[in-house]
């Protein structure tokens, strides 16, 4: 599989600017593309997708152990002409869970975007730091807001270093606004299509695109696929899709349609009421820039408070859960009801709240697991609630610990993310509440 990652020093360096630009230089060439963003993003991938008008997943080695990370690039990029992967933050940053370690569980070679605005002779320094630092699979570096005056510099000091040069990125006009969890969502953006294609003439125009295909990667590293038993009955699962709740790993839905389920899409904005489902899903996303929205359409607030509290099996993460309580703060000091499912009220901080990685430990049997379960996770938001839950206790790896989660035999609600491939029996436990649900033709 040819692939290569696309990373940086730092957040905010340019990567998914100049990744969309590769993609959307790729897509012209008519090659089949497949991306991944390493981490726990849902943002970036979005843009991925408007670009190639295809996949675009996550590949997170802090969820995933080894062979199943390179299941799902198998899985996924299987049949694509080029596999390109976008890392997260600086390339070393996040520990197991960094694009350095992610490059080296599935011996990708990997390019490192330098923001060079207002640097000199300090570039060579960076690049030397880069490759001196940590054994790893850097194979080169593109130089984004480099003037076209340093070139010969900066290509002299690449072969005096032994690495490649990929070329410039120019200073340009085409920006993506963003906002508390990152960009704009693709589908949000003005003009998004004229931006992408804008931006893939600039990567024709000064990157060497030919040289960056030609990078040599290894053939991809033998693995042994996880286990995924399909359920013996096939339920029916309803999520949210919508501007609302739009935070939902594609790679989810596929693992629960691997184990038998049908997933049904619904939209909390605009439809009446949730389909008929012996499974909810309701996903992350923005539901306090859409609250009165959500709160004026109390057909579906009633619908799901009455099929939640019935017992219909349910997962709720962030955006899912904060629609889940009696009430919701927008960011204007704005109170709207939601569903009442969850006493009190969500509302809104100054700051991220809870930030990064997380192991959660359950405190009781729960619809994920068995008392003592432990399941990687991520938290990400600038809304609280009044009542987190306790039902876990969330550990990040430098011991800080926290109480969260509301879980029950039928319910997980809670600020934490799930990545169902870094715990397949949470996904198989949940599937089989699904499935006694309608055996039991509720």
């Amino acid at each position: 599989m040819r692939r290569f990652m696309i990373a940086g020093t730092r957040s905010g360096c340019g990567k998914t600017t100049i990744t969309c630009a590769i993609l959307a230089a790729l897509k012209k060439r008519g090659l089949r593309t497949v991306s991944f963003k390493s981490g726990p993003d849902y943002i970036d991938p979005m843009f991925h997708r408007k670009m190639i008008g295809s996949g675009a997943y996550n590949l997170d080695s802090f969820f995933c152990d080894r062979d199943t990370l390179l299941f799902i690039l198998d899985e996924y990029g299987a049949g694509s002409d080029i596999a390109v992967m976008e890392g997260a933050m600086g390339f070393f940053d996040g520990g197991e869970g960094s694009a350095h370690t992610l490059s080296g569980l599935t011996a990708s070679p990997a390019v490192i975007v330098i923001d060079c605005k207002g640097m000199s002779e300090s570039i060579g320094a960076v690049m030397n730091g880069f490759l001196s630092y940590r054994k790893s699979n850097i194979s080169g570096f593109i130089f984004n807001r480099l003037p076209e005056s340093l070139v010969p510099q900066v290509q002299e000091e690449c072969r005096r270093l032994g690495t490649e040069y990929f070329g410039r990125f120019p200073q340009t006009s085409i920006t993506f606004e963003s906002r508390h969890l990152g960009l704009v969502t693709a589908d949000e953006t003005a003009d998004i299509q004229d931006k992408l294609c804008r931006l893939g003439e600039l990567a024709e125009e000064h990157l060497l695109l030919d040289r960056l295909l030609d990078t040599e990667a290894p053939e991809l590293p033998s693995y042994t696929p996880p286990v995924i038993e399909r359920a013996a009955v096939s339920p029916v699962i309803a999520a949210a899709e919508d501007r609302a709740f739009c935070f939902q790993y594609p790679e989810n839905i596929s693992l629960l349609e691997k184990l038998g389920c049908t997933v049904k899409k619904f939209s909390p904005m605009t439809d009446s009421r949730i389909p008929e489902a012996d499974g909810l899903i309701l996903c992350g996303g923005y539901p306090e820039l859409y609250a009165e929205q959500l709160s004026l359409n109390v057909s579906m607030r009633e619908s799901i408070k009455a099929a939640v509290l019935s017992g219909l099996p349910t997962i709720a993460e962030c955006g899912g859960f904060m629609y889940l309580h009696d009430e919701l703060t927008d960011k204007e000091g704005r109170i709207f009801p939601m569903a009442g499912v969850i006493r009190g009220r969500a509302f809104p901080t100054e700051r991220l709240r809870r930030f990064g990685y997380i192991t959660m430990t359950a405190a009781e049997d729960n619809i994920l697991c068995k008392k003592g379960g432990r399941i990687r996770a991520h938290e990400f938001h600038y809304w609280d609630s009044e009542n987190c839950g306790d039902c876990f206790t969330a550990e990040k790896r430098d011991g800080r610990s926290w109480e969260c989660c509301h879980a029950a035999a039928s319910l997980y609600a809670g600020f934490p993310h799930i990545y169902l491939y870094s715990s397949i029996s949470a996904a198989e436990s949940f599937v089989r509440s699904c499935c006694e649900r309608k055996e039991a033709g509720k």
